[in-house]
Protein backbone atom coordinates (compact mmCIF):
# COMPACT_ATOMS: atom_id res chain seq x y z
CA UNK A 1 0.00 0.00 0.00
CA UNK A 2 1.34 3.28 -1.04
CA UNK A 3 1.15 6.69 0.97
CA UNK A 4 -0.95 7.93 -1.54
CA UNK A 5 -1.28 11.39 -0.27
CA UNK A 6 1.06 11.32 2.42
CA UNK A 7 4.62 10.48 0.45
CA UNK A 8 6.06 10.46 3.65
CA UNK A 9 8.86 8.31 2.81
CA UNK A 10 11.58 10.61 4.72
CA UNK A 11 12.04 11.74 8.15
CA UNK A 12 10.45 15.22 9.27
CA UNK A 13 12.96 17.73 8.46
CA UNK A 14 14.54 20.49 10.55
CA UNK A 15 11.87 22.88 9.81
CA UNK A 16 9.10 20.25 11.21
CA UNK A 17 10.77 18.22 14.06
CA UNK A 18 11.12 19.32 17.72
CA UNK A 19 14.80 17.76 17.82
CA UNK A 20 17.83 18.83 16.13
CA UNK A 21 18.96 16.38 13.88
CA UNK A 22 22.49 16.78 12.26
CA UNK A 23 21.71 17.41 8.52
CA UNK A 24 23.77 15.80 5.57
CA UNK A 25 27.28 17.29 4.50
CA UNK A 26 27.03 19.97 2.23
CA UNK A 27 28.12 17.95 -1.28
CA UNK A 28 25.14 15.43 0.02
CA UNK A 29 22.69 18.76 0.88
CA UNK A 30 23.54 20.01 -2.82
CA UNK A 31 22.70 16.99 -4.57
CA UNK A 32 19.52 16.85 -2.56
CA UNK A 33 18.23 19.62 -3.74
CA UNK A 34 18.92 19.39 -7.12
CA UNK A 35 17.64 15.84 -6.79
CA UNK A 36 14.50 17.46 -4.76
CA UNK A 37 14.37 20.71 -7.37
CA UNK A 38 14.07 17.95 -10.40
CA UNK A 39 11.39 15.80 -8.91
CA UNK A 40 8.87 19.22 -8.18
CA UNK A 41 9.71 20.27 -11.56
CA UNK A 42 8.84 16.37 -12.65
CA UNK A 43 5.32 16.41 -10.85
CA UNK A 44 4.60 19.68 -12.44
CA UNK A 45 4.78 18.77 -15.73
CA UNK A 46 2.45 16.20 -15.23
CA UNK A 47 0.65 18.26 -13.50
CA UNK A 48 -0.03 20.91 -16.41
CA UNK A 49 -0.06 17.77 -19.10
CA UNK A 50 -3.17 16.72 -17.37
CA UNK A 51 -4.57 20.36 -16.98
CA UNK A 52 -3.75 21.17 -20.89
CA UNK A 53 -5.00 17.39 -21.72
CA UNK A 54 -8.28 17.65 -20.24
CA UNK A 55 -8.77 21.75 -21.49
CA UNK A 56 -8.04 20.27 -25.25
CA UNK A 57 -10.20 17.23 -24.85
CA UNK A 58 -12.90 18.82 -22.86
CA UNK A 59 -13.16 15.95 -20.51
CA UNK A 60 -11.45 14.10 -17.99
CA UNK A 61 -11.70 10.73 -19.68
CA UNK A 62 -8.39 8.91 -20.63
CA UNK A 63 -6.20 11.76 -19.32
CA UNK A 64 -4.33 9.03 -18.39
CA UNK A 65 -2.50 8.74 -21.57
CA UNK A 66 -1.70 12.16 -21.89
CA UNK A 67 0.97 12.19 -18.83
CA UNK A 68 1.80 7.92 -18.95
CA UNK A 69 5.91 8.67 -19.88
CA UNK A 70 6.21 11.34 -17.29
CA UNK A 71 4.43 9.40 -14.47
CA UNK A 72 6.33 6.38 -15.16
CA UNK A 73 9.78 7.79 -14.91
CA UNK A 74 8.85 10.40 -12.11
CA UNK A 75 7.16 7.56 -9.99
CA UNK A 76 10.44 5.39 -10.92
CA UNK A 77 12.82 7.66 -10.15
CA UNK A 78 11.56 7.60 -6.38
CA UNK A 79 13.46 4.68 -6.14
CA UNK A 80 16.26 6.49 -5.52
CA UNK A 81 14.49 8.25 -2.33
CA UNK A 82 15.43 4.34 -0.55
CA UNK A 83 19.21 4.56 -2.18
CA UNK A 84 19.20 8.02 0.00
CA UNK A 85 18.11 6.19 2.87
CA UNK A 86 20.56 2.85 2.55
CA UNK A 87 23.44 5.39 2.78
CA UNK A 88 22.43 7.74 5.14
CA UNK A 89 21.85 10.91 3.66
CA UNK A 90 18.13 10.83 4.41
CA UNK A 91 17.72 9.80 8.22
CA UNK A 92 14.84 8.11 7.76
CA UNK A 93 13.82 3.97 7.71
CA UNK A 94 14.60 2.56 4.80
CA UNK A 95 12.19 -0.52 5.18
CA UNK A 96 9.10 2.03 5.59
CA UNK A 97 10.43 4.25 2.67
CA UNK A 98 10.98 1.12 0.58
CA UNK A 99 7.58 -0.39 1.09
CA UNK A 100 5.81 3.08 0.25
CA UNK A 101 7.88 3.88 -2.47
CA UNK A 102 7.62 0.19 -3.95
CA UNK A 103 4.07 0.37 -3.70
CA UNK A 104 3.44 3.19 -5.75
CA UNK A 105 5.86 1.77 -8.15
CA UNK A 106 3.99 -1.66 -8.41
CA UNK A 107 0.96 0.08 -9.09
CA UNK A 108 2.64 2.19 -11.89
CA UNK A 109 4.03 -0.95 -13.53
CA UNK A 110 2.25 -4.14 -12.39
CA UNK A 111 -1.29 -3.11 -12.65
CA UNK A 112 -1.68 0.21 -14.51
CA UNK A 113 1.23 -0.39 -17.30
CA UNK A 114 0.28 -3.86 -17.50
CA UNK A 115 -3.20 -4.35 -17.12
CA UNK A 116 -3.64 -1.36 -19.73
CA UNK A 117 -8.00 -2.13 -19.43
CA UNK A 118 -8.10 -0.09 -16.34
CA UNK A 119 -6.08 2.90 -18.13
CA UNK A 120 -8.91 4.03 -18.93
CA UNK A 121 -10.61 4.07 -15.49
CA UNK A 122 -11.60 7.66 -13.65
CA UNK A 123 -10.24 5.48 -10.57
CA UNK A 124 -6.28 5.83 -12.63
CA UNK A 125 -6.78 9.72 -12.52
CA UNK A 126 -7.91 9.91 -9.14
CA UNK A 127 -4.94 8.71 -7.49
CA UNK A 128 -2.57 10.25 -10.19
CA UNK A 129 -4.35 13.36 -9.73
CA UNK A 130 -3.89 12.81 -6.01
CA UNK A 131 -0.11 11.69 -6.10
CA UNK A 132 0.37 14.59 -8.65
CA UNK A 133 -0.71 17.15 -5.90
CA UNK A 134 1.03 15.45 -3.28
CA UNK A 135 4.20 15.38 -4.79
CA UNK A 136 4.50 18.94 -5.68
CA UNK A 137 3.89 20.03 -2.33
CA UNK A 138 6.05 17.20 -0.67
CA UNK A 139 9.64 17.83 -2.94
CA UNK A 140 8.98 21.91 -2.45
CA UNK A 141 8.87 21.15 1.41
CA UNK A 142 12.07 19.31 1.13
CA UNK A 143 13.68 21.45 -1.10
CA UNK A 144 13.24 24.10 0.88
CA UNK A 145 14.06 22.76 3.73
CA UNK A 146 17.56 22.12 2.74
CA UNK A 147 17.70 25.35 1.89
CA UNK A 148 16.57 26.35 5.49
CA UNK A 149 14.17 28.85 4.19
CA UNK A 150 11.15 26.56 4.76
CA UNK A 151 7.93 29.00 3.96
CA UNK A 152 5.03 28.53 6.61
CA UNK A 153 2.54 28.04 3.66
CA UNK A 154 4.62 24.51 1.99
CA UNK A 155 4.65 23.39 5.72
CA UNK A 156 1.03 23.83 5.97
CA UNK A 157 0.22 22.32 3.13
CA UNK A 158 2.51 19.40 3.73
CA UNK A 159 0.29 18.63 7.01
CA UNK A 160 -2.56 19.70 5.58
CA UNK A 161 -3.40 18.73 2.16
CA UNK A 162 -3.10 14.76 3.05
CA UNK A 163 -6.53 14.90 4.84
CA UNK A 164 -8.40 15.05 1.42
CA UNK A 165 -5.58 13.64 -0.46
CA UNK A 166 -4.83 10.11 1.11
CA UNK A 167 -8.60 9.04 1.15
CA UNK A 168 -8.60 10.60 -2.22
CA UNK A 169 -5.42 8.44 -3.29
CA UNK A 170 -6.48 5.14 -1.67
CA UNK A 171 -9.36 4.94 -3.23
CA UNK A 172 -8.01 5.23 -6.67
CA UNK A 173 -5.67 2.99 -6.17
CA UNK A 174 -8.02 0.31 -4.57
CA UNK A 175 -10.36 1.11 -7.24
CA UNK A 176 -8.03 0.66 -10.19
CA UNK A 177 -6.88 -2.76 -8.52
CA UNK A 178 -10.35 -3.81 -8.36
CA UNK A 179 -11.02 -3.17 -11.95
CA UNK A 180 -7.54 -4.86 -13.24
CA UNK A 181 -9.22 -7.98 -11.68
CA UNK A 182 -11.61 -9.74 -14.21
CA UNK A 183 -8.74 -8.65 -16.92
CA UNK A 184 -5.55 -10.58 -14.73
CA UNK A 185 -7.66 -13.89 -13.90
CA UNK A 186 -8.90 -13.70 -17.69
CA UNK A 187 -5.24 -13.29 -19.11
CA UNK A 188 -3.46 -15.24 -16.35
CA UNK A 189 -1.00 -12.24 -15.78
CA UNK A 190 2.01 -13.22 -13.99
CA UNK A 191 0.49 -16.57 -12.96
CA UNK A 192 2.79 -19.24 -12.74
CA UNK A 193 0.69 -22.77 -12.71
CA UNK A 194 1.48 -26.38 -11.70
CA UNK A 195 2.76 -28.66 -12.61
CA UNK A 196 6.95 -26.80 -13.79
CA UNK A 197 10.25 -27.45 -13.41
CA UNK A 198 10.10 -25.11 -10.29
CA UNK A 199 7.30 -27.38 -8.29
CA UNK A 200 6.18 -23.57 -7.71
CA UNK A 201 2.85 -22.00 -8.00
CA UNK A 202 1.42 -18.28 -7.86
CA UNK A 203 -1.66 -16.43 -8.35
CA UNK A 204 -1.34 -12.93 -8.99
CA UNK A 205 -5.21 -12.56 -9.32
CA UNK A 206 -4.79 -13.89 -5.55
CA UNK A 207 -1.91 -11.65 -4.62
CA UNK A 208 -4.16 -8.49 -5.94
CA UNK A 209 -7.06 -9.14 -3.34
CA UNK A 210 -4.38 -10.12 -0.61
CA UNK A 211 -2.98 -6.71 -1.41
CA UNK A 212 -6.07 -4.83 -1.65
CA UNK A 213 -6.93 -6.49 2.19
CA UNK A 214 -3.62 -5.32 3.47
CA UNK A 215 -4.79 -1.75 2.81
CA UNK A 216 -7.71 -2.48 6.01
CA UNK A 217 -4.66 -2.36 8.48
CA UNK A 218 -2.40 -0.27 7.10
CA UNK A 219 -4.62 2.67 5.70
CA UNK A 220 -5.23 3.67 9.24
CA UNK A 221 -2.10 3.51 10.67
CA UNK A 222 -0.35 5.44 8.33
CA UNK A 223 -3.61 8.28 8.34
CA UNK A 224 -3.68 8.73 12.14
CA UNK A 225 0.73 8.61 12.16
CA UNK A 226 0.03 11.75 9.60
CA UNK A 227 -2.48 13.08 11.90
CA UNK A 228 -0.24 13.42 14.92
CA UNK A 229 2.91 14.56 12.91
CA UNK A 230 0.69 17.61 11.74
CA UNK A 231 -0.35 18.29 15.34
CA UNK A 232 3.31 17.84 16.24
CA UNK A 233 4.92 20.06 13.26
CA UNK A 234 2.26 22.77 13.08
CA UNK A 235 2.29 22.55 16.44
CA UNK A 236 -1.26 22.78 17.71
CA UNK A 237 -4.48 20.61 18.40
CA UNK A 238 -7.89 20.53 18.02
CA UNK A 239 -8.24 21.91 21.89
CA UNK A 240 -4.76 23.93 22.65
CA UNK A 241 -3.83 26.76 20.62
CA UNK A 242 -0.37 27.45 18.36
CA UNK A 243 2.51 26.74 20.62
CA UNK A 244 5.26 26.79 18.17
Amino acid sequence: MSAAATGDTKATHSNGAPAKKRGPGALATAYLVIYNVVMTAGWLVIAVGLVRAYLARGSYHGLYYSIEKPLKFFQTGAILEIVHCAVGIVPSSVVLTGFQVMSRVFLTWAVTHSVREVQNEDSVLLFVSAWTITEIIRYSFYTFSLLNHLPYLIKWARYTFFIMLYPMGVSGELLTIYAALPHVQKMGLYSITLPNKYNFSFDYHTFLILTMISYIPLFPQLYFHMIRQRKKVLGHTDAYSKVE
